[in-house]
């Protein structure tokens, strides 16, 4: 083991991490990148196909970042947005935001992470209810296996026992409702509209029972992420907005992981046809070279907190580092970037490759449904692809393929469900798609030959 492996071992704190098998296996120490790559300190090449944790889009030597960075930090490495404040960074972003949202999105405000991004769009759903009167309407309503972030209010939000368990989670009025995985939760022959149908009247007579006075907001991923890449049956987004409305229930799109082009638009949003009260974004906003956040709120809303604020005599939320000029300048050129080079329309391009790869493993006797949008996608393990039985918990399958596929040099994720996630680079080829799920397939075989 080296100086290096010890000291980590010595003094650093690991999130999401079994402490224990931590201390007896060591850390994975990555050294640098290039494109969709990275070394780790031994020399290995390995292709990041989760881009981090869904979020290096421009891959890890993109050099018009580094340089605006530099030029940043030279001229102004630091000032806030309190009390009147700004820097250019600061306003341009904001407007080049604004442009690229969804209809009615007026106004951004900047955090440093997407759960603090989600923890910031509780607030103000609670402040512009308070505003308008509306005391009572404080449950936000979420969705098992959702992910939205690990502080105190975000975590409650997320419907993940781990991210719970242990921190006397939810400590925010919370109403966790169906997860819609067609695959895992229809009943059999159900169409996908009719399962949509099914889970919007679940919604609606939920909120019926709980009182539609008492929910302020519905929070949603348009793909769900870490729960293992659930992507929406169809018209179910359409159906689940009637019944907001209908209650007069904002919504809160989590763009953390879909904005900036992932699921092949702009927006997770522009592809599910969500029409959005508060976004959160993140990850991609900076292809996660320095960290950034935003909360997007339409001008309705904005013009509410305007009144409200004067009335109260300030609108009180914000951090220290809240639309940090470096941060804010490596943003903007991420977003320059995008539209430079095409991004999305590359994502796009490459989305009926990515697709048809991760289609063929559906056919591997591990695999009980393998699932894509744009350049995001999942396989879920099954023992039995009939009755779609799962290997029991302790068999850790996903985390089997994982490990398998590290070997050969690929960097994967095992996410609840037992299902393996992709999310690579945007900027990831076919070639590199190819060399991706080449290795999947031998670390499936390698697994499967195992049992």
């Amino acid at each position: 083991m080296t100086t290096l492996e010890q000291a980590d071992k010595q003094y650093a704190l690991h999130p999401f991490t079994n402490l224990s098998a931590h201390q007896a296996d060591g850390p994975f120490i990555i050294e640098k990148g290039d494109g969709v790559y990275v070394w780790d300190d031994q020399g290995n090449r390995l292709l990041e196909g989760m881009a981090g944790l869904w979020c290096t889009s421009l891959g890890f030597n993109e050099q018009r970042l580094v340089d605006a960075a530099a030029k940043q930090f030279a001229q102004l490495p630091y000032s806030h947005m309190f009390t009147h404040r700004s820097t250019a960074p600061a306003i341009e972003l904001s407007q080049k935001l604004v442009e690229m949202a969804p209809e009615g999105i007026g106004k951004a405000f900047f955090v440093n992470s997407g759960s603090e991004a989600v923890d910031t769009a509780i607030k103000m759903v609670w402040y512009y209810n308070n505003a308008l009167g509306r005391h009572k309407k404080k449950t936000i309503i979420a969705r098992h296996r959702a992910y939205h972030g690990i502080t105190v209010a975000a975590g409650s939000l997320t419907g993940l026992p781990y991210a719970q368990d242990g921190f006397d989670l939810p400590a925010i009025p919370v109403m966790h409702v169906e997860t819609p995985h067609h695959y895992r939760h229809a009943e059999p022959d159900e169409t996908e509209e009719n399962y949509a149908s099914r889970l919007a009247q679940s919604l609606d007579d939920q909120i019926i029972a709980a009182g539609a006075d008492t929910i302020a907001a519905f929070i949603a991923e348009p793909v769900m992420g870490a729960g293992g890449v659930v992507i929406p049956p169809n018209t179910y987004f359409d159906k689940v907005q009637a019944v907001l409305k209908k209650h007069n229930i904002l919504f809160i799109a989590d763009e953390v992981i879909c904005g900036f082009g992932r699921t092949g638009n702009t927006w997770g949003c522009d592809t599910y046809n969500i029409k959005p009260d508060i976004m959160t974004c993140a990850k991609q906003l900076s292809s996660a070279y320095l960290p950034i956040g935003a909360v997007l709120i339409t001008d309705h809303i904005y013009d509410t907190f305007q009144q409200y604020s004067d009335q109260l005599g300030v609108f009180g939320t914000g951090s220290t580092y809240g639309g940090h000029p470096v941060s804010a300048a490596v943003a903007l050129e991420t977003l320059r970037i995008y539209e430079s080079d095409k991004i999305f329309e590359h994502v796009r391009e490459r989305t009926p490759h990515f697709k048809e790869r991760v289609q063929a493993l559906q056919n591997h006797p591990l695999v009980g449904q393998a699932r894509s949008v744009g350049l995001i996608g999942a396989i879920e393990l099954v023992a039995d692809k009939a009755s779609k039985e799962q290997y029991p918990a302790a068999n850790k399958m996903a985390a089997q393929v994982m490990a398998a596929a590290r070997k050969r040099n690929l960097i994967l994720r095992a996410t609840p469900g037992d299902s393996v996630a992709f999310c690579p680079p945007l900027i990831i080829n076919d070639d590199q798609i190819d060399e991706m799920f080449d290795a999947v397939a031998d670390a499936l075989n390698e697994v499967h030959r195992s049992l």
